[in-house]
């Protein structure tokens, strides 16, 4: 059924004005996510953190987002999307002021889980919030408002660490308090957003409410329409779907795109960058402060090709997109990989006199005038001549001070990289599970969805301090080239395009009679 030409233009400002409201959430979660990777540092030694203790200390926000997961889809079907998101918004608060406040490792990690359910409600619910408003042709560039404000939390996060680092006493507090004022605004803002008409009457079965509310968005001609569509595509005695429902035969296609796109999102190791941005980059030589100031372009590179996606995901569609996408983050993972195998490490003079620890600089010594040509070599040997907690601050703190490496390279690679997830695997997955599921399994599906999601992203943050320390930058780097080319080999198989159609007849394609 085609949409009415004026549908697009009738109060599409306050269409956009609301996805944009609801999509701070976004913000919100992008800005939890990497505000982190500039207090790795500060936490690490104030909390006196092991390798494991550090990657948990990252990755819990996801251990948090899987619980979120799990509770919102069903949640927010019984009390509505709205009233999740505030909930939401109040955990974000929470969890911003007491983690800043932590004086102990085990309540620093709690208040990180409770941010941590937030963001497992905030990426769920609001995309579904927002496609259940949303004409159908402007759908995909309003779901990806959400994953345009998870990168500009980023960046923001990133500006934000880079201006707070050289604080007096323990920056790292500042860093990841500040979080708290924009989660209060949009605790607030939320309030003034309508429920979601899909919900009212499906749930409810206030159409009255709903009519108005889709008046107000497109006219009456659009609210008569989306009616009919939303009516024709459930009964009102349809049972609630179950956990078992969402795996029969009929949805199998739906649940090998969906749980497709949501592992080969993470896999690639997009919150590894993310997460330790600044760390990557000293493992390229450079300094604190220029490894901040990388980070912050690879916030603004997201950003930028964010909003390349947005204005694409309509015209060009969901599975080109996501095509182009893999294929670019393949080559750049690959080009990190060529220059991290290509470094060197010097012990000159000069390089071992920058060596902080005085302990290890004399272990050390006994290699002056000595070069590798390999990381593996390398600890094979430094591993000799330190005991166990000199090897670990070597492997954290020293061994930057001797790579010789193509660092323009690294840092090209990584801005590749990123621009090519910001316009495919980013905005479009989320945008595609907001579209495929029926309204009958959508609250269980997406949950499940985003727990997988969510799980495959707390095994990457977990391993990969452990990866950069033992295996080294190089096979970390062609592991994620791998598994990115597999990406490319799923899109091109399994997905399909769901570019200017309505959720139902979206549903309809996919689901098998």
């Amino acid at each position: 059924m085609e949409e009415p030409a004026k549908v697009v233009k009738m109060n599409k400002s306050y269409t956009i004005l609301i996805s944009l409201i609801v999509a701070l959430g976004g913000f919100l979660l992008g800005f939890d996510s990497a505000v982190i990777s500039g207090a790795v540092k500060g936490i690490t030694v104030y909390f006196e953190m092991t390798e494991w203790m550090l990657g948990f200390s990252v990755g819990c926000v996801v251990f948090g987002a899987m619980a979120g997961n799990l509770m919102a889809g069903p949640l927010a079907d019984i009390f509505g999307r709205k009233k999740i998101l505030i909930i939401v918004a109040a955990l974000f608060t929470v969890s911003a002021t007491w983690s800043a406040f932590a004086t102990g490792y085990t309540e620093f990690i709690i208040a990180r889980i409770i941010g941590g359910i937030g963001i497992g409600g905030a990426i769920l619910i609001a995309p579904i919030y927002i496609a259940e408003i949303a004409p159908p042709k402007l759908r995909g560039s309003l779901v990806s408002f959400n994953q345009l404000n998870i990168v500009l939390g980023i960046s923001v996060a990133y500006f934000s660490n880079y201006f707070l680092v050289n604080m007096e006493g323990e920056s790292w507090r500042w860093m990841l308090g500040v979080e708290a004022i924009p989660a209060a605004i949009y605790f607030l803002a939320l309030f003034t957003v309508p429920r979601s008409p899909r919900w009212l009457i499906l749930k409810l079965n206030k159409v009255e409410l709903a009519r108005k509310i889709l008046m107000k968005i497109g006219g009456e001609e659009y609210a008569e329409v989306t009616i009919a569509e939303i009516q024709r595509g459930t009964t009102k005695k349809e049972e609630k779907g179950t956990l078992a429902e969402i795996f029969k035969s009929k949805y199998t296609t739906i649940m090998i795109i969906a749980l497709g796109i949501a592992f080969f999102q993470q896999i690639t190791g997009i919150n590894a960058v993310f997460y330790y941005a600044p760390t990557i980059f000293e493992q390229a030589g450079g300094s604190t402060d220029s490894s901040f100031l990388q980070a912050i372009v690879v916030g603004l590179t997201n950003l930028v090709f964010t909003l390349v996606a947005i204005w694409l995901i309509d015209k060009l569609g969901r599975k080109p997109l996501l095509l182009i996408g893999t294929s670019f983050m393949t080559i750049a993972l690959l080009m990190a990989t060529f220059a991290f195998s290509n470094a060197t490490y010097n012990f000159s003079s000069e390089n071992l006199d920058k060596v902080g620890d005085v302990e290890v600089k004399t272990a050390l010594m006994e290699l002056k005038d000595k070069s590798f040509e390999n990381q593996g070599v390398l600890f094979e040997t430094v591993s000799e001549k330190l005991d166990e907690a000199q090897f670990l601050k070597f492997k954290r703190n020293e061994i930057t001070n001797f790579i010789n490496i193509n660092a323009t390279l690294v840092l090209i690679a990584i801005l590749l990289y990123v621009a090519a997830f910001a316009i495919s695997l980013g905005p479009v997955m989320w945008t595609l599970i907001s579209e495929v599921f029926p309204n009958k399994i959508k609250g269980i599906a997406i949950s499940v969805v985003g727990f997988f999601n969510s799980l495959v992203s707390f095994s990457v943050t977990q391993i990969f301090p452990w990866e950069l320390s033992n295996l080294g930058p190089t096979t970390t780097f062609a592991i994620y080239a791998l598994l990115s080319l597999f990406a490319v080999f799923f899109v091109h198989k399994f997905v399909i395009e769901t570019k200017g159609r309505t959720l139902e007849e979206v549903q309809e394609l996919l689901i098998r009679k």
